[in-house]
């Protein structure tokens, strides 16, 4: 997408990478993704961050080609992680006028990402409620600590009445991607900035009062309408609530009887009338996605078979997801198996006790290597209670 004008005066700059394989190293990315990087040509120009040094070339003839022969005078760094601030060292070297206008934390971040970076007299700090004028433009900078990293800071243009939100209101999927916004943004929330609800709540606060009628985040496409869904949403995924009425069942299985169990317990749902149950094998599915979904809903049930006196890894793997992730608020299930000595609900039961606002139903469902007939009253008292 090179020269895509926004607005009269803001071009989109950034690129689209199809070549990546993980995300952060972790985070599969079937469609891709972008990374946003704006320029606001004003009697000052200033450029919206970089790009991932790997799309660099790219960036550069975009922003080149929007300057139509003009020097830029700001470099904006909003966040310090490398897919937006990778190319900083080559802009630095290139446009040798330019400033860089960043929070202290970042600047004291800056070094270690790029050595015998020289920035004498260019530095231009900035705090929170500190404006900077470009001419008819004016960037009204708001901190957003923790929003993923210590350093994330905002920028509201207020001439446009636009807010660059940095991380937040991004999402997987490179900009030619056909789809809808909430589950790769739901899923890019959860896993990356999920942690951090309380802080986004914070800035969620900040930002309140101010007149905002487009979003330009640092990845995914530009927000313009129905801002209020948008907003919502983060509301919703930054204060813990589930988003949908469901049940989320996620399981591991050996030789496939704890998935016969839960598969059983999925159609006495919805014989009884559950509005939504889904269900995913951890050791074949997007863990990722997996955690997306056991927020999204409002129960969740468990399913794993005794292995090591424990439960299995992939199983093992998500609890620690979801504790490292804050979960919380939700009604939660267990369904064990074991041949000779059941101890995985145990250990689940324990693991999620640890957790906030958790309600944990004590009727676990117990399974003796492969289910019978007899199990089927089990299955039947946990679909009540998850229902109740």
């Amino acid at each position: 997408m090179v020269n895509n004008q926004l607005t009269d005066s803001i071009y989109y700059i950034g690129v689209d990478d199809k070549d990546i394989d993980l995300f952060e190293g972790q985070y599969i990315v079937p469609n891709g993704l972008s990374y946003n990087s704006y320029l606001i040509v004003d009697e000052k120009i200033a450029v919206m961050d970089t790009v991932d040094l790997r799309k660099c070339d790219e960036w550069e003839r975009n922003l080149e080609n929007a300057l139509q022969g003009r020097d830029p005078d700001y470099l904006v760094v909003l966040h310090m992680e490398p897919d937006h601030a990778g190319s900083i060292g080559k802009f630095l070297e290139k446009y040798k006028t330019a400033k860089v206008v960043a929070n202290a934390r970042t600047f004291q971040m800056m070094p270690q990402f790029f050595e015998n970076l020289n920035l004498d007299g260019r530095q231009v700090v900035v705090g929170e409620g500190d404006e900077l004028s470009l001419g008819q433009h004016t960037l009204s900078f708001v901190l957003a600590p923790m929003v993923h990293w210590p350093e994330v800071m905002m920028v509201y243009e207020k001439k446009e009445k636009i807010l660059f939100s940095a991380d937040a209101f991004g999402k997987f999927g490179a900009l030619d991607t056909d789809e809808e916004w909430d589950c790769e943004a739901r899923r890019y929330y959860l896993n990356i900035v999920g942690k951090y609800g309380v802080q986004v709540q914070a800035v969620l606060k900040k930002v309140a009062g101010l007149d905002i009628q487009k979003i330009y985040p640092l990845h995914g496409p530009v927000l313009t309408e129905n801002l209020g869904y948008y907003i919502n949403k983060y509301d919703i995924w930054s204060s813990y609530k589930p988003e949908d009425e469901g049940i989320f069942i996620a399981y591991t299985s050996i030789y496939g009887n704890t998935k016969n169990a839960v598969e059983k317990l999925k159609e006495i749902l919805e014989r009884k009338g559950a509005k939504c149950v889904a269900i995913c094998d951890l050791a074949r599915e997007d863990m990722a996605e997996a955690l997306e979904d056991a927020f999204r809903y409002d129960r969740l049930v468990l399913a794993s078979p005794t292995y090591d006196g424990g439960v299995f890894p992939y199983m093992e793997t998500f609890i620690n997801r979801l504790k490292s992730k804050n979960f919380q608020n939700r009604k939660v299930g267990f369904v064990e198996n074991g041949s000779w000595a059941p101890m995985a609900a145990k250990v689940m039961m324990n693991e999620m006790a640890s957790l906030k606002n958790i309600t944990l139903i004590e009727d676990k469902v117990t399974i003796k290597s492969a289910v019978k007939s007899t199990d089927m009253v089990q299955l039947e008292k946990l679909a009540d209670a998850l229902l109740a």
